[in-house]
């Protein structure tokens, strides 16, 4: 049976102040550099055989706390970047309410392409997906960690597990450094085994990604 385990990063200023983040490279503060390392020894314990991270620093020094306890080499995928956010990018979720109410509502309201330029959630689903699936296969059988994004992760999941977004949006997004628990086997297919999953207590994610 092959484990995917989807990790979301740790957290960033950016998260703290619920500024878009999207695909702009924002680093991890010192919170989110805390939280890998405390969530590292108990990835580790799950016996990786493969570690696999979105190229923006966020995920890649994540994944890089998990590579100094097991000692497995990580490979990047720019696949696994986190949505597109278009014109909203760089922006608080305030701003982005303000300078687009229209394209915020569709948003808020779970339409699947609001405008502005972002990226919609089927392109989004496929993108990650398609690259959860390459990892899961490069290591098939054995457990894999990929370290994403919250907004990636949630509908990389959905597209392996054949959900549409109606249904993930019942689904509680991750908070930072924590993970969704994926099996797959050739009789059921992909299965749910757990959801934020972590180490660290904590409240809801901030909105911005």
């Amino acid at each position: 049976m092959t484990r995917l385990i989807v990790w979301r990063h740790g957290n960033t200023d950016w998260n703290a102040v619920n500024r878009v983040q999207g695909q702009l490279d924002v680093p991890l503060n010192d919170l989110g550099r805390e939280q890998a390392a405390s969530a590292a020894p108990l990835l580790a314990a799950l016996r990786p055989d493969a570690v696999v991270a979105s190229d923006l620093r966020r995920a890649a020094d994540t994944a890089s706390a998990l590579v100094a306890v097991t000692g497995l080499p990580v490979r990047t995928d720019p696949r696994l970047r986190e949505r597109f956010y278009g014109e909203w990018q760089g922006l608080t979720m305030t701003e982005v309410a303000q300078r687009f109410p229209t394209e915020h509502a569709r948003w808020r309201a779970g339409e699947p392409d609001p405008g502005c330029s972002v990226e919609s959630l089927e392109e989004l689903g496929k993108r990650v997906g398609t690259a959860l699936q390459e990892a899961a296969d490069s290591a098939s059988g054995g457990t894999i960690v990929v370290a994403t994004h919250g907004g990636g992760a949630r509908q990389g999941c959905g597209y392996l597990l054949g959900w549409d977004s109606t249904v993930l949006r019942s689904v509680g997004p991750l908070n930072n450094c924590h993970w969704t628990d994926l099996r797959y086997d050739e009789v059921r297919g992909w299965q749910l085994r757990g959801h934020n999953v972590g180490l660290i207590a904590q409240g809801p994610p901030p909105t911005a990604i």
